[in-house]
């Protein structure tokens, strides 16, 4: 506004200078200040932004997006904000866990002005308020954990992080979104321990996993030469049963025929007599011709 000002007042006295009148010195002031007013009084405030604007030095309103009007030397615009979320990267810095291990920890915030006047007069520079404090928390935070917790439980660690950032922000005009850790790096020696630590289970795991697979293999190779055992088992008894079964049939034939022989040479004998039971008359004659049967086929076998 001063530059402006200056700038009408130096028009002013180059037009009087130059034309030597009264007339046009005045009109060239007057049309000066009027172009001074309009750029001064005019504020065109951009989509999701806001301007706070002070009438002398006292918070007077917010100006919303699109054309504003201002009184010219009574008003002026002290902050301009974002309305937009913000990413604001939080400086990498060591914390120390539970178990007394240092950690490496970065992250980032998103946030976003809610009340432009609480955002100006509320801190004098929410920005920096706002990282120091996320460190402070994330310190406290890990400080609570062991190690190994810290790379379990990141969801956790944000979660609580911005419950803090958002409760101190409500005084700054802001509202913190989200807080996402970008990283946790242990020190070095940890690192290869840990390192070591995942290459043993892996060795342990493929270990048992080639142990298993012979216990199976030789598992299965027994079950097979049971089941071989007992097949070769039912196979030679049946066998077996088979065999005597059919010597048990030849030994009743040869009986009868020899039984058959006696009872014909009892009978053809003059001396002898033998009295047959009617009831087994019958079985008698029939044996009798199974073996004169057996008899013809076996001389027809010799020939």
């Amino acid at each position: 506004m001063f530059w402006k000002t200056a700038i009408a007042v130096i028009l002013t006295v180059a037009a009087a200078f130059l034309t030597h009148s009264t007339a046009v010195t005045v009109a060239t002031f007057l049309v000066a200040m009027v172009v001074v007013i309009i750029f001064e009084g005019v504020r065109i405030v951009p989509q999701q932004n806001a301007w706070v604007i002070e009438r002398l030095g006292k918070f007077h309103r917010v100006l919303e997006p699109g054309l504003n009007l201002i009184v010219p030397f009574f008003d002026r615009v002290a902050y301009k904000h974002s309305l937009k979320e913000v990413p604001l990267d939080v400086p990498e810095q060591i914390c120390i866990t539970k178990d007394n291990t240092q950690l490496t920890v970065d992250g980032i915030i998103y946030f976003q002005v809610i009340d432009p006047r609480l955002a100006s007069y509320g801190s004098s520079d929410y920005v920096q308020a706002v990282t120091q404090l996320a460190q402070t928390a994330l310190r406290s935070v890990v400080g609570k954990m062991e190690l190994d917790k810290t790379f379990e439980s990141r969801d956790e660690i944000n979660h609580t992080v911005v419950q803090v950032l958002d409760e101190a922000g409500r005084t700054w005009g802001i509202k913190v979104l989200r807080y996402e850790i970008k990283s946790l790096t242990p020190p070095e020696a940890i690192l290869r321990a840990m390192q070591a630590q995942i290459t043993a289970e892996r060795e342990k795991r493929a270990v048992i996993a080639t142990s298993e697979g012979k216990r199976q293999q030789e598992i299965n190779l027994a079950d097979g030469e049971r089941q071989a055992a007992i097949l070769r088992a039912e196979g030679f008894a049946l066998a077996l049963k088979t065999i005597n079964d059919q010597a048990m049939t030849a030994d009743q034939k040869t009986m009868s025929l020899q039984y058959l022989e006696t009872l014909k040479q009892i009978g053809g004998s003059p001396s002898s007599k033998i009295v047959v039971p009617m009831e087994l008359s019958g079985l008698v004659a029939g044996l009798v011709a199974v073996a004169d049967q057996a008899k013809g086929n076996g001389r027809a076998a010799a020939d």
